[in-house]
């Protein structure tokens, strides 16, 4: 959406505020000579609240029905639960709000922002920071500092660092949530298009530009995971993803039946890749009966999910299904006289999107989600299906919805093109998960929507089979952890592109560096399996996949709590050390979970480097050398290894040997424990509970029984019982 230009007289409107009242949580101030008050809260321990709103509205705010839903799709917490002081600067130019350690002064006139922790600037508006441009429009303007890199906003396969970018939040890969190095975050709270200039005009000005006729915006402060797990907290967070997912998945092509399938999966078993979930991708598994409300199979392709139930280990099945009826039935005449289905105004009958090459070119209708009924009515046929043996739902919902089109509440435009993905990934959510306690499973989706972060597993993009595509994919990932994502997994190669480019050295590096993250799925396509591929390059494909069962405790651990802080699996170097400017410009490196330092090799040959952060210890895996942060290494790394480094206080608990995930003993997940220097925090594992304590130089651990230990250099361990003790050798 293209920037406006700004007028002299309606730039000051709004350069001059007066206090009105004020409470521990809440302060409004009004804009001199206008209708409009400012409203600031605490709305949490490291985050104000500033809203722009109507004077007559202060106390008397009320939201119609669909606005307090549309509201609940944005945020889960709405009130403030958090205090501040409230108090007068010297000669009366402002006020100080103060919330710990953080404050936020507010200037009189002209009209300003500024934040500040322990008496430093950390965030500081533009003089004259709030400008209307229409009736339906707001901008505001936030100064950069020269060391404020910005990170967020959604997905790249670029720089990871967004300054001098302009981005629109209308793009099917935004999220709201924008944050600095230098401790402050923002995250415009509206479903409306939001227009970022981050320095690409002016590059000491961040400007939004917000096309909403009320302006609501969260000020955050504090370290990148703290205002992730705030932002988190605020907007939701993903349920757990259980264990069976953790396994190998293949995606199938859309043109495979069953039977190819089939033979994919038997060639894979042949070679010792035992799946553990069949992904049909992203064609319809299953459509809407041409005159009845019930679901059924896609004969050509499967018929039913029990074509793929003789395997030697279970075979979970991941489906999509999408929220259609095609246009050329008697359902869709019947729904269409029920206004079950989105409307086109111009004519007032129901709206016919074009044929895909999923319906054969034949035109189709959309449910109307914003209808309770048909809602409720999608979820109890996503739930039939789910009893039908589908164990993950697949729901890409990013339609061409036109301007013309509107829904049952009135939502059309910007509006419903925003809240229709949410809806159909909300329904398919509560089908498979939501009857759970606690909600565990997971809705598989490669679109990006604000609140995307409640939905767990999001699914990689399609990049080319090349060094360039591994190195998208990875930043892909990082960018969306990076957004408030927790998980995003990657496709190992992509079978809609050339698949002649995918060597064996580089399916290797690519498949080490899956290995490392939340997870990964094979393509079915020839070049991307590893049959392709010689005896000795499927030996070290095993080799890795070995690995992937031993991290899965770890990685599960990190996924769940995901659930508690919002913090991603794979966490790029801004993120995990926003002060070391050096290991910023190493965006290819990241943190698995809190405690490994992976470096993935992107380019051909066994010589890289790695960057260790500066503040820290860090210990090679491959090695045990340790080494201090600040230094970057040279290092050779053969196709079997990857450069991985511990974190010096953590741990890393791994699972036994494996080739499926069903081959796990829920009674004794845990096979092997390393220790990076003596251990200070508490491992990061799933469904266990490890806790260290530190007394007199050492280290006690509770929770470790039965384990083997394998302690840094200098370390020795005793046992006594169920407690562990870690001290310094003599």
């Amino acid at each position: 959406m293209p920037s406006k230009n700004l007028s002299d007289d309606v730039t000051q409107l709004y350069n001059h505020i007066s206090l009105i009242s004020s409470k521990s949580a809440c302060v409004d101030f009004s804009f001199v000579e206008t209708d409009y008050a400012l409203r600031v809260e605490a709305h949490a321990p490291g985050v104000f609240r500033l809203r722009v709103l109507a004077v007559d509205k202060l106390n008397n705010e009320k939201l119609s029905t669909r606005a307090k839903v549309h509201q609940e799709m944005l945020l889960v917490r709405e009130e403030a639960v958090s205090e501040m002081e409230l108090a007068t600067l010297p000669d009366d130019v402002g006020w100080s709000l103060a919330q710990g350690e953080t404050t936020l002064l507010l200037y009189r006139s002209p009209f300003k922002a500024v934040l500040q922790r322990n008496e430093q600037v950390i965030w500081q508006s533009q003089p004259s920071v709030l400008t209307r441009l229409d009736d339906s429009a707001w901008q505001w303007t936030t100064l950069l500092h020269e060391d404020d890199a910005l990170y967020g906003l959604g997905d790249t396969q670029q720089e990871l660092d967004r300054r001098g970018e302009s981005l629109s939040s209308t793009g099917l890969a935004r999220l709201p949530l924008l944050w600095s190095t230098r401790g402050w975050g923002l995250y415009v709270n509206t479903f409306s298009p939001v227009t970022h200039d981050l320095g690409h005009q002016h590059a000491e000005l961040y400007v939004a530009q917000v096309h909403d006729a009320k302006l609501d915006l969260f000020l955050f402060f504090g370290e990148p995971s703290e205002i992730i797990n705030q932002y988190s907290a605020l907007t939701g967070r993903a349920g757990q993803s259980g264990l069976a997912p953790m396994g190998l998945w293949l995606e199938a092509q859309a043109h495979q039946n069953a039977e190819q399938i089939n033979a994919v999966v038997a060639e894979l078993e042949e070679q010792g890749v035992c799946l553990d979930v069949l992904d049909l991708g992203v064609r319809d598994a299953y459509v809407f009966q041409a005159d009845k409300p019930l679901l059924e199979w896609d004969a050509e392709r499967l018929a039913h999910p029990k074509a793929f139930a003789e395997r030697r280990f279970e075979l979970q099945l991941a489906a999509a299904g999408r929220p259609i009826v095609l246009a050329d039935t008697a359902l869709f005449e019947e729904w269409e006289d029920r206004a079950w289905l989105l409307i086109n105004d111009e004519d007032g009958c129901a709206y016919q999107h074009p044929g895909d090459e999923y319906t054969q070119g034949r035109p189709f209708g959309l449910l109307d989600l914003t209808h309770k009924d048909v809602m409720r009515m999608w979820t109890e046929r996503q739930r039939q299906m789910f009893d039908e043996g589908v164990a993950y739902a697949y729901c890409d919902a990013n339609f061409q919805i036109a301007d013309e089109v509107t829904g049952r509440g009135g939502e059309t435009g910007d509006l419903l093109r925003a809240i229709y993905p949410i809806l159909a990934r909300q329904a398919l959510f509560e089908a498979y998960a939501g009857h759970k306690t606690p909600q565990e499973g997971l809705v598989i989706s490669s679109n990006l929507f604000p609140s995307a972060q409640r939905f767990a597993w999001q699914q990689g993009p399609r990049v080319e089979n090349t060094w360039d595509g591994l190195e998208r994919s990875l930043k892909s990932a990082l960018a969306v952890g990076n957004s408030g994502v927790p998980v995003q997994v990657h496709r190992l190669g992509n079978a809609l592109a050339d698949t002649s480019t995918m060597t064996a050295e580089l399916y290797l590096r690519w498949l080490a560096s899956a290995v490392f993250s939340a997870n990964f799925a094979f393509q079915s396509a020839p070049g991307l399996l590893p049959s392709a591929f010689d005896a000795d390059t499927r030996a070290l494909i095993n080799h890795w996949l070995q690995w992937r069962f031993r991290l899965v405790p770890y990685v599960l651990g990190i996924i769940e709590d995901a659930v508690r802080t919002g913090l991603s699996v794979q966490r790029s170097m801004a993120q995990a050390f926003p002060h070391d400017e050096q290991a910023r410009l190493w965006d290819t490196q990241y943190l698995l979970g809190p405690a490994l330092l992976v470096a993935p090799v992107l380019h051909s040959g066994i010589q890289t480097k790695v960057y260790l952060p500066a503040g820290e210890a860090w210990w090679d895996m491959r090695t045990g050398w340790r080494y201090e942060g600040g230094t970057v290494l040279d290092v050779e790394v053969g196709l079997d290894s990857i450069p991985v480094f511990g974190r010096e206080g953590h741990m890393l608990c791994l699972g036994p040997q494996a080739q499926h995930i069903s081959e796990f003993n829920s009674a004794r997940l845990l096979d092997e424990v390393w220790m990076f220097g003596m251990p200070e925090h508490n491992p990061v594992v799933m469904r266990n509970k490890i806790r260290v304590m530190q007394m007199q130089g050492s280290s006690y651990i509770k929770g470790l029984e039965g384990l083997k230990i394998l302690p840094s250099e200098g370390l020795e361990v005793k046992r006594r019982g169920a407690e562990v003790r870690i001290s310094r050798a003599r």
